[in-house]
């Protein structure tokens, strides 16, 4: 499963669990494109409830789209990652290495209020 909300003007929550395939990858991107229109300097809260390893066609999909995934993400300043797994968190950090202008910050999940703080500063 994976959900995007958008949360007022600038800033979409996604939620991840479980494991995705290829035709829930599709859905998720195209849903993170259209909530995302229009936001500049936005944030987002990325909240990994359950993750697995997403298919190979789900990581297909998203490789195909890399230059898409480019472009939206300059839409946002700030991402903050709740997961309870230390390796997801030091992945999501280093992942965010690769949006240039995008800060990641992470925490464990039971950190929310934390992180939408940090998200409003």
């Amino acid at each position: 499963m994976f959900t995007v909300t958008r949360v007022g003007d600038n800033r979409v929550d996604i939620e991840m669990s479980g494991k995705l395939d290829s035709e829930h990858m599709k859905t998720a991107l195209d849903e993170m494109v259209s909530k995302s229109e229009g936001i500049e300097n936005g944030t987002m809260l990325y909240d990994i409830v359950d993750f697995r390893f997403p298919s190979i066609g789900a990581i297909g999909i998203e490789f195909s789209r890399l230059p898409s995934m480019f472009r939206l993400m300059k839409r946002f300043d700030r991402a903050a990652v709740l997961a309870d797994k230390a390796w997801l968190r030091i992945a999501s950090e280093i992942e965010g290495a690769a949006y240039p202008g995008l800060e990641i910050k992470t925490f464990t999940r039971d950190q929310r209020t934390e992180a939408e703080t940090w998200l409003r500063t």
